[in-house]
């Protein structure tokens, strides 16, 4: 097979995270050093910067400040919720991708991104081969859901975990400070997967963590819920509950809808969940009559890059260079995913490629055998499988003992 030889764009979209940086900086120093790519493009606010030709030239970028992309959070090149419609339906955005592309003459599209924006790659990939356009597209996953279809594990999604273990543990102590009793309820992100909620059964492995686990894989019972509260209440004069944001009732409505029935949606459809823990605590409240503490980790999980894991890091930006060097190489229409196995008992991660057709919308949910009996915790094969994930201390650099984190010239294409 010759070299293909011609411009790439990397772009990133859906929620940021503390690892999205480190797989984007991987493609992007791979890029840059292969023969085969003569530019490298970066797509400011995702697939809006390709239709909007808002690109930056990575290239222009001093090579230690864009090192730095390794350990700074959130999304460096700005992301996007957009939606592409079916291209039989309407082909305008289509044919715009495909004039940008010919414009800069793209041959390689890297798409760094979580469900949505796998979606968004296929479609594109699919599109460019209908066309005749020859443009390697590869997926770079990322998402803190850990739902990504036939990976082991998503890029992100440990460092979210440790961090969410970790607060866990730290409120768990400041909540048994004073003689008085107090309930406490922690809400998680995590809309029909529970993979971080399910981190917080890490706090408890240590001794340190909460009495009460709850994920959307199983349906949520209010009465069975507000028993067990009372019950553990009741002999401790102190109880912890994690709650993930996506639980529902029997019947699929998020119980989050239960306080707020107007709940506004996204281009993609998703409600904008939050405020359940709040709800939760005043019903608890009302029921038991004793001090209830509401806390939403919200935006803290997925952005603490103080907190991240450096296995996840390595790995993530592992991703990047494995999508570049695989396109070169003649790959296309793929995602770049994880194989988990283990040499002389230890764990290591290996790369595996999968369709595009198979990971685009399609979600991974914690395996239902791997939830205790009672529907309210986690059995040890969770923590087996997550504990390897969340290792080692990053190497972020620090400038007057506060992070020093990416500042890009972001000089326009």
């Amino acid at each position: 097979m010759s070299l293909l030889k011609g411009t790439c764009i990397i772009g990133q979209s859906g929620g940021p995270s503390s690892a999205i940086n480190a797989s984007t900086y991987g493609a992007i120093k791979t890029a840059l050093d292969s023969e085969a790519i003569t530019k490298v493009y970066g797509a400011l606010n995702g697939i809006r910067g390709v239709l909007d030709d808002n690109l930056i030239d990575m290239g222009q970028e001093d090579p230690d400040e864009l090192a730095l992309m390794k350990y700074t959070p959130s999304s460096a090149l700005g992301s996007c919720r957009y939606k592409l419609k079916n291209p039989d339906v309407d082909d305008t955005d289509y044919k715009r991708i495909l004039e940008i592309f010919k414009k800069y003459d793209v041959r390689y599209f890297f798409y760094n991104g979580g469900n949505d924006s796998m979606d968004t790659c296929n479609k594109i990939s699919k599109y460019m081969m209908k066309n005749g356009y020859e443009c390697r597209v590869m997926g770079i996953p990322k998402t803190i859901d850990n739902d990504l279809a036939g990976t082991d594990h998503c890029p992100g999604y440990a460092s979210a975990a440790k961090y969410i273990a970790t607060s866990v543990m730290e409120v768990y102590h400041d909540a048994r400070v004073y003689d008085t009793g107090m309930i406490t309820i922690i809400e998680c992100m995590g809309r029909h997967a529970g993979w971080l909620t399910a981190a917080a059964a890490l706090a408890s492995y240590k001794g340190n963590g909460p009495d009460l686990i709850y994920l959307p894989e199983i349906p949520f019972d209010m009465d069975k819920f507000i028993a067990s509260v009372k019950e553990i209440y009741a002999k401790q004069k102190k109880c912890i509950v994690v709650v993930s944001e996506g639980i529902h009732d029997a019947e699929g409505t998020f119980i989050a809808e239960y306080a707020n029935k107007n709940m506004t949606k996204d281009s993609f459809g998703h409600s904008q969940l939050g405020g359940l823990a709040a709800y939760l605590a005043s019903v608890v409240k009302d029921e038991t009559g004793a001090k209830v503490r509401d806390i939403e980790f919200s935006l803290l999980q997925r952005c603490a890059a103080h907190c991240a894991s450096q296995t996840d890091i390595d790995e993530s930006f592992s991703a990047g260079k494995a999508a570049v060097d695989n396109a070169i190489a003649g790959v296309t229409d793929k995602m770049v995913g994880f194989e988990r196995a283990y040499v002389d008992g230890k764990y290591v991660c290996n790369i595996k490629l999968f369709d595009l057709t198979i990971v685009a919308n399609t979600e991974k949910k914690v395996p239902i055998e791997w939830i205790n009996d009672t529907g309210d915790g986690l059995k040890q094969d969770f923590i087996e499988y997550v504990l390897p994930l969340i290792q080692g201390e990053t190497k972020l650099t620090k400038e007057d003992s506060l992070p020093r984190f990416v500042n890009l010239k972001k000089v326009k294409a």
